[in-house]
């Protein structure tokens, strides 16, 4: 039997919370730098519809008018877009939309490592905003092989989500995936 320890490696990986608190800086990075936002990520239903449309980039397209899925930045494959919900990490169908019980955790921790940290959001919601060291970081993860597409995708669903709450993005999944999001609370979206 042949083992390939770069893919168990990877597997592993993405179970870890380590992967989350990546994927998770480099969105809050990617938000915080672009225009329109504040320099922040506003309010935990933005963090987490940006990072659903992160996690199912296939899907980000139908939910976000000025993305295509010919924007490389995506960099969406042919079965990408044939299976839009097949992804590496899937997320939680929840009362209001989709959800990772992770999220505190992951928070959490990166705030408490000093790579993200809370600032004032709009109508006194937790934003989040990253430290000089937490944008180093994201800055040298964007520049590796393992993040680089991640990183360039962010920047994506940052740059089509500029001005717009959480609440707003949560309306435009419930309406333009609406069968998807027509599930049992609890299930998995795949």
């Amino acid at each position: 039997m042949i083992i390939d320890y770069e893919e168990l490696e990877r597997v592993i990986l993405k179970e870890d919370l380590a992967y989350h608190q990546a994927r998770i800086l480099l969105l809050v990075d990617a938000v915080a730098h672009s225009t329109g936002h504040s320099r922040k990520l506003d309010g935990l239903t933005k963090l987490a519809k940006l990072d659903f449309l992160l996690r199912y980039p296939a899907l980000a397209v139908k939910v976000l008018d000025s993305l295509s899925e010919s924007d490389p930045r995506l960099n969406l494959s042919r079965e990408d877009i044939a299976t839009p919900t097949e992804v590496e990490a899937p997320m939680v169908r929840y009362k209001y939309g989709p959800w990772d019980d992770r999220y505190y955790a992951v928070i959490g921790a990166l705030v408490g490592r000093g790579l993200l940290r809370y600032v004032k959001g709009r109508k006194g919601s937790v934003a989040l905003t990253p430290t000089k060291e937490g944008r180093r970081l994201a800055d040298e993860m964007s520049q590796t092989r393992d993040w680089k597409d991640l990183s360039k995708r962010s920047e994506a669903i940052a740059d089509a989500s500029s001005g717009m709450t959480g609440n707003a993005i949560k309306e435009l999944i419930y309406r333009r995936l609406e069968s998807l999001m027509d599930r049992p609370h609890r299930q998995v979206i795949r």
